[in-house]
């Protein structure tokens, strides 16, 4: 058989194509901001991970203009041979600090950070117990480790005690889960975890992509939203949602930093984060320890959103907490979220459709995500076409 029979057989995205609705690969043409110019048309941003909004702040953009000129484009290398710049040693060591943490390993990409640390630390024998919910890129690197992958109902914490307490007592255990949940939006119910974690010697790492710069004390994610930094093993996050750039990173203890470090193949074999987008993420960090206030401005108007969409009469999925930013709204089916999408999107407004298999079938949600520099009147509006395309057809 042709190995690219796949390819060939494959027609849903024409499908779709041919219908008008398909929702992928807008093209933009202006900076990643509350309001974008996509397909010669202003748009309100709905669908951005930009959390604080540090894509177009001055200070994040000239430090990135001038480690291109001081640095080059890149660093055609690893980590390991010539691609450690004097700035990415700068960015482990402050972002070590703020986290609270002994030690930080960059990488080049946040995917790329959960291949790296999961892949590096379960070995055959061990297990690495995942919340169904996890991120893709965990999937991936529990699938890149030699290691057996339980999953566990989505914060459901007596399926995890069930399945903590059939592993053998001689086999290791990785607990590992978002901190914010990307599509829904909700938190890990990190305490019962630890609880679990304790009572049955797991260690436990925590997905930070959508906490860092969104919860906990001046932003410091999940751990530090309910006070168990000191309980949580390992951090893994993100440059390219809250500061801004792009990039990932490890936090832990030294020894586990260092292991990780030097026997981590994706660590090991890929070119190190670019000098702009180093510096970038360095500047939104130092941006964001300064300028607390923004994190809180960001709860600020995930409330405001929330109880505008309950005024609107606009039905949203309900988390267990109303910190984050990320909204889902209900449209069920595949076809019905496709022309929800497309109507907002020829409305002025850009959200992300969520399908299966990132959702069951009939479970299909519009994810609205929100920044610290949306205003209560851009907002405003957005909800106003959000209640007027979500009414028509209901």
């Amino acid at each position: 058989m042709d190995i690219f029979k796949k390819c060939y057989d494959f027609t849903l995205a024409k499908e779709y194509q041919e219908k008008g609705i398909y929702p992928y690969f807008h093209a933009l043409e202006s900076r990643q901001d509350v309001e974008v110019i996509m397909e010669g048309k202003r748009r309100i941003m709905l669908g951005s991970n930009n959390y604080l909004g540090l894509t177009t702040c001055p200070e994040v953009v000239e430090a990135g203009i001038h480690a291109f000129e001081k640095y080059g484009s890149g660093c055609s290398g690893s980590r390991f041979l010539n691609g450690t710049l004097e700035m990415h040693l700068e960015l482990e060591s402050e972002l070590a600090d703020f986290l609270h943490k002994e030690s930080v390993v960059t990488f080049s990409t946040g995917f790329q950070s959960n291949l790296g640390i999961i892949s590096a630390l379960v070995g055959r024998g061990d297990y690495v117990i995942c919340d169904r919910e996890n991120h893709a890129s965990i999937y991936d690197g529990c699938r890149l480790s030699y290691g057996k992958m339980v999953r566990y109902r989505h914060n459901d914490m007596e399926d995890l005690e069930k399945i903590l307490a059939a592993i053998p007592d001689e086999a290791g255990r990785l607990i590992v889960t978002d901190g914010v949940f990307s599509m829904g939006g909700d938190i890990a119910r990190l305490p019962e975890i630890v609880k679990l974690a304790q009572r049955y010697g797991a260690r436990i790492m925590v997905d930070d992509a959508h906490g860092l710069g969104v919860i906990g004390e001046g932003g410091r994610g999940t751990a530090s939203y309910f006070g168990l930094e000191d309980q949580v093993d390992i951090y893994m996050g993100t440059f390219s949602k809250s500061l801004a750039s792009l990039g990932g990173y490890m936090a832990a203890s030294s020894q586990v930093a260092d292991y990780v470090r030097h026997n981590s193949r994706p660590f090991i074999f890929s070119a190190s984060i670019t000098p702009p987008s180093c510096a970038t993420a360095l500047a939104a960090l130092r941006y964001m320890r300064k300028n607390p206030h923004i994190v809180a401005r960001l709860a600020e108007l995930s409330q405001y959103v929330r109880n505008g969409l309950a005024v609107r009469n606009v039905k949203f999925r309900e988390s267990t907490s109303s910190a984050t930013p990320i909204i889902p709204l209900y449209t069920y089916t595949v076809e019905n979220t496709l022309r929800k999408t497309k109507h907002l999107y020829d409305a002025g407004v850009y959200v992300n459709p969520v399908l299966p298999p990132a959702t069951p079938p009939k479970e299909c949600l519009l994810r609205t995500s929100y920044m610290a520099t949306h205003t209560e009147a851009l907002l405003d509006e957005a909800m106003d076409i959000i209640a007027q395309v979500m009414q028509q057809d209901a």
